[in-house]
Parts: C-alpha cells; structure tokens; sequence
C-alpha cells in the first residue's frame, strides 16, 4: 500500500497577506503532520497483513504437524500389541519365531498377570492393548466379566478340552499347569509329602512351607478354591496356612529353590517349574521332588494359561494370528519340550517323564468362575498371608 500528501505553500508578494501566509504555513504543517500520521497508519495496516499471515502460517503448521500425527498413529495400528502375563524369558523365544511368520511388527510388553490385568481395565478403550496372554484363567475371566474381550470363533475353541476356555467364548486356554507340592527328599517321604488341600495345612508343617502369596498361580489357586468349597470353607483354609507360619517367596521358582536348599520341607508350586530344574540339573539331583493331587481333589488342579483378544482388536486379522500360532503345532511344542506344560492340543506329546493331563483325575472345577482376584486377594491379605 503507497500513501502521499501533496503539500502546496502559496508565494508570499504582499506584506498585507503576511499573516495569511502564516496561517497557511501552520495549516501546511498540521497537513504534514497527519500524513505522518496516515504513514503511520498505512505501517500499522501492513504489520497487521504480516501478523495475521504468520498467524495463518502458524495454524498451517499446526494442522500439518497434527496431520503428521495422525498418520504416525494410523502408522502405528499396523503393529499387534501384546500385553503378557508371562515372562520375557518364558516366552520371547517363541513370540521371535512367530515374529518370522508376519510382516508386520510385534511389540510385547511384559508384567505380571495381575497387575497386566488391572492396567487393561485402568486404560480403557484407550489401552493399546490387542491381545492379552495371562498366566492363568483368572485374569482372563476379570477382563471378560468387564465386557473388554470378544467372542472368540468356534473353531479356535474347540481345539482344546471343555473346561479349557471361557464358558463366555472369550478367551481360550493354550496350556495346562498342575499344582503340586515340592518336598525335600532328605526331611519328607514319598508317603508324608501332602497330596489333599486339608494335609497341606496340618499343624505338623508349622514354619516348614514355602508359598508365594502374591503370585498369579497362588491366587487362582485359592480363587478355585472358593468356586468349589465357598467362601466360608476357603477362609478357614488361609487361616490354617497362616497359623501354620508359612515363609513368603515371591515366585514359584523361588519357592522351589527353598525346597532344594533345606530351607523348607515343602512348597506349592506349578508342575513344570520342577521339570525345568531337572533338565538343566538331572532329576536324580534334586532335594525337591513332587507330589501330585490326590485324584479329584483340588490339590490336583490343573490351571490353564490363556488368550483374550481386547475389543479394539475385533476385526483385526493380527490378533487371531497370534491365537492361532499359540495353539499351532509350533506354540504348542514349545511349551511342551521347552517349559514342559501340559498341551491343551490333541496330536502334542509330552516329553518322557511328564504325565500327560488323560492320566489325571483333575477335580471339576470351572475355570471360567476364577474371575473375582480382587476378592480373593483380599481374602489372601485379611487372613495374614499378604508378603508385604
């Protein structure tokens, strides 16, 4: 924008006219003055056009800058995430494997069953969650009761036994694990080692049991136990445990080396977690050796770990490749030959000296029902049992 005054000063030829001129003279100089000021202006006008085109400038960058968000985000959904509850050291070798069957990528984000389980619920439909892989049914049965799983097909369910999956079709089981009791050879026989849930709390193991409180395996143990027997029944049985002085690990294999070193006469533990010493050790030299539930009773539980996938993931082909893979020929001989669990697929043998779940009387209790941890955490804790 150009802006101009023409300033014109009239001759002064008369002395009469003198004072005109001076009136003249003083208009011509206001006349100046505001042009100065209509320059100003016109300076003020043009900064104004040079603000609001940086603004214009300021707000394309945003949107671009949103724009380019949002096509990291969409980016970052062609990836399958996975939320498990078993250990990094348990299970990356085979999430490497099933890594070299897709073409997209797989981010694992490992953490105990629990508090995996609690974070799902805690984000939401927000959480990034695809598929959660639990330690037991239990928690898997807390995110189904809250509605954050989807119907699994038939056929993906019927691949396992009944019993072995959410009686709400929402997850599936992938592997069978056995309670059992650790005893030391050199302080317990055979015969004494406790084989029904009543002989595991007798006076008699005062100060010699082993147990992890806070594990995912104790909890759904004890929250089978208030499906079967009832709150009142589960109650008097922490009760006992905790008279009994029992000492706190905080893992099973922690419990297990407990066992080994004398430290205790007997622990509870997981099946495969012994089989996994003696390959590395020699069965033959260990202290800790096992003793099975007695048939039908609840000392003989077999838990199953397990898959849900998240709602946001309904329609995602990627999540059901994982499902798959876990209950293909593949998944299931890698835990059957490397973590030595039960194989919940027909046609998966189990490595010698592993029973096989037909030669089991497991008692009938309904793994889908496992779902209420909270409840039975604080049935846990009330009766002294928290290792906290």
């Amino acid at each position: 924008m150009q802006c101009s005054v023409l300033l014109q000063i009239p001759r002064p030829f008369f002395q009469e006219v003198y004072m005109s001129l001076k009136k003249k003279i003083t208009a011509a100089a206001l006349a100046l003055a505001g042009t100065s000021l209509m320059v100003v202006g016109c300076s003020n006008s043009e900064s104004a056009s040079e603000s609001s085109t940086t603004t214009t400038k300021t707000e394309a960058a945003e949107k671009s800058e949103k724009s380019e968000a949002k096509e990291t985000e969409e980016a970052s959904d062609g990836k399958l995430v996975i939320y498990s509850g078993r250990s990094e050291k348990l299970v990356d070798p085979l999430i490497e494997d099933f890594r070299k069957t897709v073409d997209y990528d797989v981010d694992v984000r490992y953490g105990k069953t629990p508090d995996q389980a609690q974070l799902i619920l805690t984000e939401g439909e927000s959480s990034p969650a695809d598929v959660f892989f639990s330690q037991e049914a239990g928690a898997l049965g807390l995110l189904s009761d809250q509605d954050m799983l989807v119907t699994l097909p038939d056929d993906v369910l019927k691949m396992v036994p009944a019993g072995f999956s959410g009686d709400d079709k929402t997850w599936v089981g992938i592997t069978g694990r056995a309670r059992v009791v650790a005893y030391d050879k050199e302080q317990v026989s055979e015969a004494d080692a406790p084989d029904t849930i009543e002989e595991m709390v007798d006076p008699k193991w005062k100060g010699q049991t082993g147990v992890a409180p806070g594990n995912a395996s104790f909890i759904a143990f004890v929250s089978a136990m208030r499906v079967d027997k009832g709150d009142d029944f589960t109650k008097e049985w922490l009760q006992k445990l905790a008279a009994n002085e029992p000492k706190f690990y905080e893992k099973n294999t922690h419990v297990l080396e407990a066992v080994e070193k004398g430290e205790v006469q007997m622990g509870f533990i997981n099946h495969y977690y012994w089989f996994r010493a003696a390959k590395e050790r020699g069965g033959e030299n260990l202290r800790a050796q096992l003793k099975y539930g007695a048939d039908g009773d609840l000392a003989a539980l077999v838990n199953s770990t397990g898959v849900g996938i998240l709602k946001k993931a309904e329609n995602d082909p990627k999540a059901m490749d994982f499902v798959k893979y876990l209950l293909s020929k593949e998944g299931q001989t890698y835990f059957t030959t490397k973590t030595f669990e039960f194989p919940l697929v027909d046609g998966i043998e189990t490595p010698e000296g592993v029973p096989s779940m037909d030669s089991m009387k497991v008692p009938d209790v309904d793994l889908s029902k496992l779902g209420d941890v909270k409840g039975t955490v604080a049935l846990i804790d009330e009766a002294g049992l928290s290792a906290s």
